[in-house]
């Protein structure tokens, strides 16, 4: 079994989001994706089954198996795009959260992904002492959404992921309207053995809604400001997000392993 190591959200390596990428005629065991998951030590490892014109896929932290995974995806389609389908132009996946489609245009990859529903949620002395900063605002999907007043609070924010694990959401993600970017934003997944992500696609399918109705605009550069950092070009689709970014090759890897 081959194991690709991509750098999603990157435009060089040691950026963006690594994610592992193991593209197969067959799933292993349940069991056996999730060890492979906890071996490779990322937040993410995706498999991926051709499924007549389409691929199955599938993403599991070393946590467990997740519904959706924007990183990995994109990692998945650069994989894809580079050795399996090299004329192609589009993949689309079929996926725990429905189907979700990649363009290839020029360097970037387009993904067409589902936007999450928001619910304005009261702000708690939890959060305050889970993030050392009182949000402005939370909002709560999939996953909650901390709201800081000052862009500057982001990136030096060091959580208690012993407190944020006592908190609502799959996921916890900060967030602030930027300067050079329309938003910044972190995003912490102690809940499933991470601490966390460094790209995180499907927390901006709840940010990117949650700035585009904020700024009144459906296009949105949002940047995480993780300690690797990753730009992403997102844009509003009634009820879906596209967001766009580029990728890179760090490593491909022959993993012996057995059922």
């Amino acid at each position: 079994m081959k194991c690709y190591h991509v750098d999603a959200f990157a435009e060089k390596v040691f950026e963006g989001n690594p994610a592992a990428v193991c593209v197969l005629d067959k799933y292993p065991s349940d069991e056996l994706m999730l060890k492979i998951a906890i071996e490779n030590n990322l937040s993410e490892t995706a498999f991926a089954v051709k499924e007549g014109e389409n691929y199955h896929l599938r993403w599991f932290t070393p946590g467990g198996e997740i519904d959706l995974c924007g990183h990995a995806t994109l990692g998945t389609s650069y994989v894809l795009f580079r050795f399996f389908e090299t004329e192609a132009t589009s993949i689309t996946f079929n996926t725990m959260s429905g189907p979700l489609t990649v363009v290839r245009k020029g360097d970037l990859l387009e993904m067409d992904f589902p936007a999450y529903e928001l619910k304005e949620v009261p702000v708690t002395d939890l959060m305050e002492e889970a993030l050392g900063v009182r949000p402005v605002e939370a909002w709560l999907g999939r996953d909650l959404v901390c709201v800081l007043e000052k862009e500057e609070d982001v990136a030096p924010l060091k959580p208690d992921h012993s407190k944020l694990v006592e908190l609502d959401g799959l996921l916890q993600h900060i967030t602030a309207k930027g300067t050079k970017y329309d938003s910044v934003s972190r995003s912490f997944c102690s809940k499933l053995a991470v601490p966390e992500d460094p790209v995180c696609g499907s927390g901006h399918c709840h940010i990117v809604p949650l700035w585009a109705k904020k700024l009144g605009k459906d296009e949105i550069i949002a940047r995480q400001s993780s300690a690797r950092g990753g730009t992403l070009h997102c844009r509003m689709n009634g009820d879906r997000v596209t967001l766009a970014g580029s990728a890179v090759l760090y490593s491909i890897a022959d993993l012996f392993i057995e059922e």
